[in-house]
Parts: C-alpha cells; sequence; structure tokens
C-alpha cells in the first residue's frame, strides 16, 4: 500500500502543474491532497455542480479545499441537456464524462493548466463502466488508477493522513439511481435526492435509493436491516417517501452493493 504511495507521488512529480476534477469524495479527495503534497500550490480543484449531485457534495467539496488552502474553481452543467442523456442509455455514463471531462479541460486550460486528473481507481475496472472510455478519449490521466490503488487502500491512507474523507460513504451521481432506459427528469433526480439525504440524515451508514417508476427500492447494509424494518422507521421512512413523490417503496433483500444498475448489462466498454 505504501509502496503504491510512493509510486503515486513518483508519478505526479512529473508534472509542473496539475488541475484535479475534484468532486468531494473518497478517492478525488486523497488524489487531490496528494497532489498538494508534491505539487504545492501548482495545483487547482474544479468542481461540477449539477442536478445530478447533491448540494452537500459541493459544500463538502468547498469545505475540504477551504480547510487546506488548495484553490477551487465550481462550474456549472446541465446535465439534462447533454444529447442523450435524459433517454439514459447504457452509455449515458459515457455521454455525461465526455461532457465533464470537456468542461473541465477547459476551465483549466483557461487557468493555464494542461495536465488534468480524475480519481477512478483499481477497483472500477470489475464494474460496467463506460465513462472510462470518455476520460481515456480526453487525455485526462488517471494516477490512483495507474498506481494500483484500491478503495480499501485509499481508506487506509486517507485515515493515515487525517482527511476527513477517510470514512465518507461512497456516492456516485444520482442518475445511476434509474434503470436504463427510464427517462431522467429534474423532479425525479429530487426525489432521489431528498430520499437519500432523510436515510443519511437518520444515521444509515452506506444508502441507496433506486428508482423504478415511481417505485423506491432502498439498499442500506444488511447490518442495518433489523433498524429499517422496525416499525416506526418503516412507518415515517415510508411517509416521507410519499411526501417526496414516490408511490411505492420497497427494501432491497441484498442490500447495499455498487453497480445494482448494472446487473444483466453486457459490458462493451
Amino acid at each position: 500500500m505504501n509502496q503504491k504511495l510512493e509510486q503515486l507521488k513518483r508519478n505526479l512529480k512529473t508534472y509542473d502543474n496539475l488541475a484535479v476534477a475534484f468532486s468531494g469524495g473518497v478517492d478525488s479527495a486523497f488524489l487531490l491532497k496528494t497532489a498538494c503534497d508534491v505539487l504545492g500550490s501548482h495545483v487547482l480543484a474544479v468542481t461540477i455542480r449539477s442536478d445530478i449531485f447533491p448540494v452537500r457534495e459541493e459544500e463538502e467539496a468547498r469545505q475540504f479545499c477551504a480547510r487546506y488552502g488548495i484553490r477551487q474553481i465550481v462550474c456549472g452543467v446541465d446535465a439534462l441537456k447533454i444529447p442523450g442523456f435524459v433517454q439514459n442509455p447504457k452509455n449515458r455514463c459515457y455521454l455525461c464524462k465526455q461532457k465533464m471531462m470537456e468542461v473541465i479541460t477547459g476551465v483549466a486550460k483557461e487557468q493555464g493548466m494542461f495536465h488534468i486528473a480524475e480519481g477512478s481507481i483499481a477497483d472500477d475496472a470489475n464494474d460496467y463502466r463506460p465513462g472510462r472510455l470518455a476520460v481515456a478519449e480526453s487525455g485526462v490521466i488517471s494516477p490512483l488508477q495507474e498506481a494500483g490503488l484500491t478503495k480499501e487502500e485509499i481508506r487506509a491512507l486517507s485515515a493515515q493522513m487525517e482527511l476527513p474523507t477517510c470514512d465518507k460513504q461512497s456516492f456516485a451521481c444520482l442518475a445511476s439511481r434509474f434503470v436504463y432506459g427510464e427517462q431522467i427528469t429534474k423532479e425525479k433526480l429530487s426525489m432521489v435526492g431528498r430520499a437519500e439525504q432523510l436515510l443519511l440524515d437518520m444515521g444509515f451508514d452506506q444508502v441507496r435509493v433506486r428508482i423504478h417508476g415511481q417505485m423506491a427500492r432502498i439498499e442500506v447494509l444488511p447490518h442495518d436491516f433489523e433498524r429499517m424494518l422496525q416499525e416506526t422507521t418503516r412507518m415515517y421512512v415510508t411517509e416521507k417517501f410519499y411526501e417526496y413523490g414516490f408511490t411505492y417503496v420497497a427494501m432491497d433483500l441484498q442490500g447495499y452493493r455498487t453497480g445494482s444498475m448494472n446487473k444483466g448489462v453486457n459490458p462493451l466498454i
């Protein structure tokens, strides 16, 4: 693990400056802080604001940069205006990532930064990730993946560095909660975002609220099953989800897992 960290640092030292696509998550936070440790003030954080990301993610990204004195630029992207995005095809992530990389690259170049990095990790090769092609096409580098760092290792190294993100829950954009082919709307993104925020505020460690038409499928960690099924919790969550616009509320018996919407998808990319 520490050897991988040293390799990461050696790789980063080859750049005179670096713009980092910074979401505020575990991986990009670790990459950003490590880049700053290596390159000092020659690092820029670029954060995207969009309806597909909860407001809390932007706020936490801002707080992280403020805490470590990192220069940050926040720019808006209307994902719903990306051609083909709202139809939610199987390559939705490719379409979105392509636009995001275009915007981040443009901002970086305006700031005199001609090297751009993003936070993909070694684990990402184990799931259907069409966005990886968009990253490769853009010329943006993935230093964590190049160093072979996994999520578990990044969390452990983040804890060693005392980063506030070391035990932050894993997160993917809200569009990943939609079954492929179901139209993505601002209203439904809000429904999912509010539903997940409710569960997080209630103290559930790791959650997903998948949307199937008007039905919410809740994923929590198995050790939280008993609590979720307590009558007071179950009725409260159901009532709040109805308020958000859901007609049906269900709990997934397999529990939280990444990429559950990719079940049955043939990874063409």
